[in-house]
């Protein structure tokens, strides 16, 4: 199992987005990174500076999103949806996108079910429950 570190994910966004700048080839999961990096471009200055990624580890700010934990959000729900894992997770995000009317509306929705999922089972200290993170994105496909 791959097990980025911090450090990594920043590493990674910002080597995707220099490559999408210079207009290089990406690898199959750098272009999904890239559209979704594309659909966020209040983030582009803190992919444009890989040193400054690194230094403001560790120094969270509460005024603003961390644009590198948002992104990896957006490629975990699409290679969760891309893999059907947790089996289920794919229709769930096809039904609250087809209620939205919009992908990128649907997966800021998924990731404050996913957000939900990890801080519950870190507060029970029990493993994940894919099932009640399925629910709760079926839930949201529901409601108006």
């Amino acid at each position: 199992m791959f097990s980025p570190s911090q450090a990594d994910v920043r590493r990674f966004f910002c080597a995707v987005y220099d490559k999408q700048r210079l207009q290089q080839p990406l690898e199959a999961i750098e272009m999904i990174a890239g559209q979704w990096m594309s659909e966020h471009p209040e983030y582009h200055a803190d992919f444009a500076d890989v040193d400054a990624a690194l230094a403001a580890m560790g120094q969270p700010d509460a005024e603003k999103a961390n644009p590198f934990l948002h992104l990896s959000m957006h490629l975990s729900i699409s290679e969760q949806c891309s893999i059907d894992q947790p089996p289920g997770i794919r229709q769930a995000v096809e039904l609250l996108t087809a209620r939205r009317g919009d992908l990128h509306a649907a997966h800021h929705e998924v990731m404050e079910c996913l957000g939900r999922m990890i801080w519950e089972s870190q507060r029970s200290g029990r493993p994940p429950d894919g099932q009640a993170y399925i629910e709760h994105v079926r839930q949201r496909a529901t409601q108006d």
